[in-house]
């Protein structure tokens, strides 16, 4: 299991919901939380690992003396959003790219646990950001799209520079065959 990185098809894919919660889903599960923690990531999509099904998994920062809270969310949907705040926002599928984004600044959540129990939690601030960004990445929204104008022409270089990546590999033959970026 790899993250995959920004023009990568599955990151445009919108994931249906899952309907079985068997051994698979949560071995995958446990190796989507192992790799989020080592690539210092607070989030992680199953887009991002190239999966077209709605898991996501968090490691929530809870305070300087508590754990994070370590989340893993099957079908998970925002159900209420309220207030605004732009914060800098970046993406494991988008390596040293940061900028500004607009988010709602609460958020109530639902999502099913690995043993189908049905979760909420209602959060702010950064636990917000996160669950909105790895929502929308089951919707095949990316947080370059909720860039400002400004925001795109200041990440263009970078746009730019996994978009070559992502070709050079195709030709190497690193990726399967048909793989293609729909832009």
């Amino acid at each position: 299991m790899k993250i995959v990185q920004y023009p990568h098809p599955a990151l445009r894919a919108k994931c249906r919901p899952l309907t079985a919660l068997d051994e698979s889903v949560r071995r995958t599960a446990a190796e989507m939380v192992d790799l989020m923690h080592a690539a210092d990531g607070l989030g992680l999509a199953a887009p991002q690992v190239a999966l077209d099904y709605q898991l996501v998994v968090m490691s929530i920062p809870t305070g300087e003396e508590t754990p994070p809270l370590e989340v893993i969310a099957v079908n998970p949907v925002i159900v209420e959003g309220s207030g605004a705040f732009k914060d800098r926002e970046g993406c494991l599928s988008f390596p040293g790219l940061y900028q500004d984004i607009r988010r709602f600044h609460k958020v109530k959540a639902q999502y099913y646990g690995l043993d189908g129990t049905l979760h909420e939690m209602i959060c702010t601030d950064l636990a917000a950001r996160l669950w909105q960004h790895e929502i929308d990445h089951l919707q095949g929204t990316l947080f370059i799209d909720k860039m400002t104008t400004e925001a795109l022409r200041r990440s263009r270089r970078y746009l730019e520079s996994y978009i070559d990546e992502f070709e050079e590999d195709l030709r190497k033959g690193k990726l399967p065959p048909g793989t293609a970026p729909k832009m």
